[in-house]
């Protein structure tokens, strides 16, 4: 039993995943979209993230593997160069958090230690330092890469269940909470858009799919790990947003909005509740970051071994798959070449995509699977109509996102296409 998973071990997990650096990241993004309406934004992505967890637990209860979305996808539609795209979706969107949590800890990082007077140069010494670091941790040891992980979680649920019961108690009396009236809310749409945009706080339920071969009484702890960490990462990230929008005016958000969180803690605690909350959000995008680096290099081995990539990408360098590697330089381009909200777009556009992918995987296996049609067919439509939301919202306010999002899918599809063409000619 020493290598098996508990019931608490992959609900970790599935918070951890999903309370990395994403809620750091989006936040303010979140307000200056949604405005007085944020924790209904968070609520609609929440609600898209629980009806798909619905088709992960089907899948990962009849097709448990470590590959977990990876072998979902070639199950629903076999290895082909769709299936082989969308997979090297999957990886390029870890790319893609990556940088999103990078990007939230340069961020963070030059409200702690100022190295420059230049905000900007800050910010990319401290994003790129971060990825630097984690990579080479990565490379020493995946064991450290695990107890960094263990340790973070609490860390960073210790604190910021502290910021919602001190921030609960700010609100008496504060003016700021009138910012929650509906008058303040945007129109129902633009909600949901704003869910769209940081639906990437909720992707990381789905790294449970890769631990089930390993998870204890499968058939009761398995739906248990994905609909409790769901949901209680919805509560949190509501009574976040009701927190911070009730705390601060709007117009101090849209100044820290990279930074929110941490200026949401100012009212009730000063400098100091600044601090602790910034520290905090190293913490997490730090461990977000070291996991991610080890689960996108994973997806690539995955894919290469399922033949949708070439198989150098299965060879080692210092005893690591040298997607590792690779995945570390790419999101270190991205990161100096990205705003957060091109990169938040082009993360939540892949996961949406590959999301709803796996709900009509979740739809056409419902029979073997024992599964409820409807639900994994009803979390496939809403993914599509959220693609169309947030890309047309997107369109009108970051046509970069959405220029990023369709090249990123196109490079996805050609790469796999030239892939598979030249494989058949070399077999031929």
């Amino acid at each position: 039993m020493a290598d098996k998973i508990s019931l608490r071990d992959a609900i970790s997990i599935g918070i951890g995943g999903m309370v990395g650096g994403g809620i750091f990241a989006v936040l303010g993004l979140a307000v200056s979209i949604a405005h007085g309406g944020t924790p209904i934004a968070f609520l609609f992505a929440g609600l898209l993230a629980l009806i798909t967890s619905y088709s992960y637990v089907k899948l990962s209860l009849k097709y448990p593997d470590r590959g977990g979305t990876v072998k979902f996808i070639n199950q629903g539609f076999g290895v082909s160069i769709f299936s082989g795209a969308i997979n090297n979706l999957l990886w390029v969107s870890y790319i893609i958090m990556l940088s999103l949590y990078a990007s939230a800890f340069g961020s963070y990082a030059p409200n702690l230690l100022e190295l420059t007077q230049n905000k900007t140069i800050e910010f990319h010494i401290y994003a790129s330092a971060i990825i630097i670091l984690a990579t080479a941790i990565n490379y020493y040891s995946i064991t450290i890469v695990g107890k960094i992980e263990s340790y973070a979680v609490i860390i960073k649920l210790i604190i910021l269940i502290g910021f919602i019961g001190i921030g609960a108690y700010g609100l008496i009396g504060n003016p700021n909470m009138s910012q929650l009236a509906i008058s303040n809310w945007e129109t129902p749409v633009q909600l949901f858009a704003a869910g769209m945009v940081i639906f990437v706080a909720y992707e990381g339920f789905e790294l449970i799919a890769n631990a089930a071969p390993d998870i204890v009484n499968p058939e009761k702890n398995i739906p248990r790990a994905y609909y409790y960490s769901v949901i209680f990462v919805i509560i949190l990230y509501i009574i976040i947003a009701i927190v911070t929008v009730g705390s601060l005016p709007f117009d101090k958000i849209a100044k820290a909005e990279d930074y929110v969180l941490a200026e949401a803690a100012k009212p009730m605690l000063g400098k100091i509740g600044f601090t602790i909350i910034t520290i905090a959000a190293l913490i997490s995008t730090f461990s977000a970051i070291n996991a991610s680096l080890y689960g996108g290099s994973r997806v690539n081995f995955e894919i290469a071994e399922d033949d949708e990539l070439p198989h150098h990408f299965t060879s080692r360098l210092w005893n690591q798959p040298i997607g590792l590697l690779i995945t570390a330089i790419a999101t270190l381009v991205l990161v100096n070449v990205l705003d957060l909200e091109s990169i938040s777009t082009a993360g939540s556009v892949g996961f949406i995509l590959i999301f709803g992918i796996v709900n009509w995987v979740g739809f056409k296996t419902a029979k073997d699977t024992n599964s409820n049609r409807a639900i994994p067919l009803a979390g496939s439509l809403l993914c599509a109509l959220a693609l169309v939301i947030l890309i047309n919202q997107q369109y009108h306010s970051n046509l970069t996102g959405v220029i990023v999002s369709v090249v990123i899918i196109s490079l996805c599809f050609i790469a796999e296409w030239i892939f598979k063409t030249y494989e058949k000619r070399r077999n031929n």
